[in-house]
């Protein structure tokens, strides 16, 4: 060691042209910065936001309510001025008097404010405080509003929250002290790290912002994702039909075919063996099958509704019994393939094919009078902008569903991994699940246009005349077979009250309803071995939905073993277990296949 190793100049000195040249290097990302930001796609204003006709109405009947109803929204500005003026009085007053310390915090609890210096800086805690009152103020505003209609009064709350969550002082580097203090410890290195990965986040997606979740370097279909052993043993252009090897002697004589969204990969299903539903599945003795969809490119901008019906649901069915040599399967729907299953089984009711044994359903909705949180981008605005899009394209491009799902949980799978990513400078985590989350898919134009439409907006498969499909008119009174349906508690892509909602509509005599406690996707994917999340049951489906959950009973743990209890008895007898495929049906792949790798 050397004298030099311990002067405080020469360590100055080091931090100093360590500062200099990460700054250099800024300078020199820059650059990439401004050329990568040049190729993003131009989007359509109509589908950045919500039409200008739903701010204008607010501003009209808030006008209108203050002309009327001066004293309370008086009461309310009074009260927000009061707590403003209070805060910066009590936060003055410290500083004369010589205390670095911030004046009583009464603002709730939040998570993205956890750093240490929100609550014991004065600057940021005045910051955080004063954000957290206004925020409330806007959200009162919104409330004081009476003459909106309940459709556009939920979405002028949704978009205004939105706004409200992308202006916190979290999202900016001045006003993040976690970030700052990241950034001088390490004399700039964090923040060209954050440039370096919003770069690359930049020119992976050709100039469109799309945060990385997961390392993407970390997973491999087939290697750590999807490696429940199977076999690809029929393929058309729609969808791959993969059948798992067994893991039992013997099996159930009633195969089990699973549909998964076409909106995502089925991978979902299969992250790892830990929480892996198909490995759960085959391991209880039953045959399953899983459809792995076709990634659509423009190719498919003619594919329909009915032909995902035709090519995918009734092909896939017709596989399945030719491969076990039986004349029944159950059949399992997952969000809009639960949504599809319902409707090829009225159809199927209507043609007095009797192939499907019994139908579950997960977090599916067949009712659309009620859509749940993701009913704020389904109003003409935001449609008109989609059919235009793909009118155009030929597909709508996941890009566009991604972020859609993502705003419904923006402080989560947006603002809070961008903060992480660009200000901290770290890298994306090694998580199956947030990977699944980010390897998105296409839909086809026409099939696109005819769910948005007919669908959730028009209601007419539940509520109307029917929804064509195959040229006939089919509805959700039509679905008879036994049906077990699962809705999550916080769902907010599938209201679990819509889907209740629409069980009762469904024709059948026997009916089951399990509520998962969590989402879309933890309340399904919720293993017996975790003991996580729990499930409600309540037998008497005649109830209203709310009293219905009032009067249902709670079991602690995944509701997986009692939908098993309820499906093997009606999953015929036990016969010796079944290889993949078949003389008429050699090995095309194996498991997971070809079509689940396309991006």
């Amino acid at each position: 060691m050397t004298t030099n190793d311990l002067d405080p100049v020469n360590e100055a000195g080091s931090g100093v042209a360590k500062l200099e040249a990460n700054l250099a290097r800024v300078e020199e990302l820059t650059q990439r910065l401004l050329k990568v930001m040049g190729q993003s796609r131009k989007v359509a204003p109509a589908l950045q936001g919500p039409s200008q006709e739903l701010y204008v109405k607010a501003a009209s009947a808030y006008m209108a309510e203050m002309m009327q109803n001066p004293a309370k929204l008086i009461e309310h500005q009074l009260e927000f001025w009061g707590k403003s003026v209070k805060h910066y009085v009590e936060a003055q007053h410290l500083l004369a008097q010589g205390k670095l310390t911030p004046p009583t915090d009464e603002t709730p609890k939040d998570r993205r404010f956890s750093h240490e210096l929100w609550d014991t800086n004065p600057y940021f805690n005045f910051i955080k405080q004063q954000y957290l009152m206004n925020a409330a103020a806007v959200r009162q505003a919104v409330e004081d509003i009476d003459t909106l209609d309940a459709d556009e009064k939920k979405r002028l709350r949704y978009f205004s929250q939105q706004m409200v969550d992308m202006i916190s002082p979290t999202n900016f580097l001045p006003t993040n002290p976690e970030a700052l203090a990241l950034a001088a410890e390490t004399e700039g290195e964090s923040l060209v790290a954050g440039l370096e990965n919003m770069i690359a986040d930049l020119e992976a997606n050709n100039g469109d912002l799309v945060v990385t979740l997961a390392d993407k370097k970390a997973f491999t279909l087939g290697d750590n994702l999807a490696t429940t052993p199977g076999s690809v043993v029929f393929r058309n252009h729609l969808f791959e039909l993969i059948q798992y090897a067994p893991s039992t002697d013997s099996v159930h004589e009633i195969p089990l075919l699973i549909f998964p969204p076409w909106i995502n990969k089925f991978y979902i299903l299969d992250l790892k063996p830990q929480n892996s539903l198909i490995k759960w599945a085959v391991d209880q003795g039953h045959t399953v099958f899983v459809v792995s969809w076709v990634n659509p490119d423009a190719s498919y901008a003619d594919t329909s509704m009915s032909d995902y019906v035709t090519d995918g649901y009734l092909a896939a069915m017709a596989e399945v019994k030719k491969i076990c040599g039986v004349k029944k399967i159950n059949a399992v729907g997952y969000c809009i393939a639960g949504t599809t299953l319902s409707l090829t089984l009225a159809l199927m009711k209507q043609r007095k094919d009797t192939s499907v044994n019994t139908a579950t359903f997960f977090t599916t909705l067949t009712d659309f009078s009620d859509r749940g949180e993701v009913g704020v981008f389904l109003d003409d605005d935001f449609v008109d902008g989609i059919e235009a899009e793909v009118a155009q394209n030929g597909i709508l491009d996941s890009f566009f569903m991604s972020r859609t799902f993502s705003y419904l949980r923006s402080n989560d799978l947006i603002y809070g991994p961008a903060i992480k990513s660009y200000m901290l400078g770290k890298a994306p985590p090694a998580f199956d699940l947030l990977y699944w989350n980010g390897d998105g898919t296409n839909l086809p134009a026409k099939m696109s246009v005819e769910y948005l439409r007919g669908l959730c907006q028009g209601d007419c498969f539940a509520n109307g005349d029917g929804f064509e499909i195959c040229g006939t008119m089919v509805r959700l009174k039509d679905v008879t077979v036994p049906l077990c349906a699962i809705a999550c508690e916080t769902d907010h892509i599938a209201a679990w009250k819509s889907s209740y909602s629409g069980v009762q509509k469904m024709g059948s005599k026997d009916k089951t309803f399990i509520l998962s406690e969590s989402g879309h996707i933890a309340g399904i994917i919720n293993p017996p071995s975790k003991n996580k999340y729990g499930h409600y049951t309540n037998p008497e489906l005649g109830l209203t939905v709310d009293d219905w959950r009032l009067s249902a009973v709670r079991h602690d743990g995944s509701w997986w073993p009692r939908w098993d209890a309820w499906l093997a008895p009606q999953s015929g007898k036990s016969v010796p277990a079944r290889s993949p495929g078949g003389a008429d049906h050699p090995v095309l792949a194996p498991a997971p296949g070809t079509y689940v790798s396309a991006k």
